[in-house]
């Protein structure tokens, strides 16, 4: 059996919204042993594990998996990726983030040793394949972020009033106070529409967007975190999927909805257009434009027939991300 060690940041339990490291190591179960690292909640504390990890599993290990970003979050998995090599152990960042193009520009020497010394690169995106491919890096793989479509039911959406949903962690970078102009707008056109936002506080942004939209009489419900379960059900509810960021790669709740049969409206940035053909699958807008989202929206409360089509070829495109399909590209990698 194949031995795995992950590296990542497994905070599910503190109050953050799962990511890669717990989802796919779950999944990875099925064909070989996987470690993880690191629930620490602390930073320090969680760096010093990651690398304790490595060295305590060095003999036995096979492959170091690396979730990659391009926040601070890159130098750990750079320091990860330097103690694979001393220790002669294969490791394989797994690229995450709409603005890893931003370390291949700004920080070329660690960028050229990091990815280049790796055994293998894993986009869960053709968009970040296609920025590494254009750097020049040969040791690429695309394996897409993965569903388990059986546990999505697809349903058709009625329009009679416009509901919206916003499931994201609230970070500055994802815009949420656009979710409210948005509602804003829309009111003056549907005097019911509504706005769900789910997901948990990063950086101070939930309070912020509480307050600005404080007073504003407008009809919208703030969840907190909720379990994919909890917000899967609750999505029966709404009609429109609504993504507002401004850098992005191509986010699993995106992918949610698409399998869902909710049509989503969304900024046209980082992967986004890789995931979302405008007026086939969905519809993209420019960022930070809330009139051209809320025109988009409206489109879609009017015409019937885009909707039916964008639906239908969304759910189709998401079937191709099950883990029935991905779970085979990783055994080819993980071999």
């Amino acid at each position: 059996m194949i031995n795995v060690l992950y590296i990542g940041n497994a905070l599910s339990k503190e109050d953050k919204t799962q990511t890669t490291i717990e989802i796919l190591g779950a999944k990875l179960k099925e064909i070989c042993e996987v470690k993880i690292a690191s629930n620490k909640s602390n930073k320090v504390l969680r760096f010093c594990d990651m690398m304790w990890m490595v060295f305590k599993w060095r003999k036995s290990t096979d492959y170091v998996l690396i979730d990659t970003y391009s926040t601070l979050n890159f130098y750990y998995a750079v320091v990860v990726g330097f103690l694979c090599r001393v220790y002669k152990i294969k490791y394989i960042p797994i690229l995450h983030g709409g603005n890893l193009e931003y370390r291949l520009k700004n920080n070329r020497t660690l960028s050229k040793s990091f990815f280049g010394n790796a055994h293998k690169l894993i986009a869960p995106s053709k968009f970040l394949y296609d920025i590494f491919k254009n750097n020049k890096f040969k040791n690429l793989e695309y394996i897409p972020n993965f569903i388990e479509i059986d546990k999505y039911d697809f349903n058709q959406r009625e329009m009679d009033r416009i509901q919206l949903l916003w499931v994201r962690s609230f970070s500055s970078i994802y815009n949420p106070k656009l979710a409210v102009d948005v509602l804003e707008d829309l009111s003056n056109f549907d005097t019911n529409a509504s706005l769900t936002m789910v997901g948990p506080d990063v950086d101070g942004s939930l309070n912020s967007v509480r307050q600005y939209a404080k007073g504003k009489n407008l009809n919208i419900e703030f969840t907190g975190k909720l379990s994919k379960e909890e917000w899967i059900a609750l999505s029966k509810s709404h009609n429109i999927f609504l993504n507002t960021t401004n850098i992005d790669n191509t986010p699993v709740s995106v992918i949610e909805a698409m399998a869902l049969g909710i049509p989503v409206v969304s900024t046209n940035v980082g992967g986004m257009p890789y995931l979302i053909e405008n007026k086939e699958e969905g519809l993209l807008v420019d960022p930070n434009n809330r009139e051209a989202i809320t025109r988009a929206i409206l489109v879609l409360k009017e015409n019937s027939e885009l909707l039916l089509k964008i639906t239908q070829n969304a759910r189709e495109k998401v079937e191709l991300f099950d883990w029935d399909v991905v779970k085979s590209k990783w055994q080819v990698i993980l071999q």
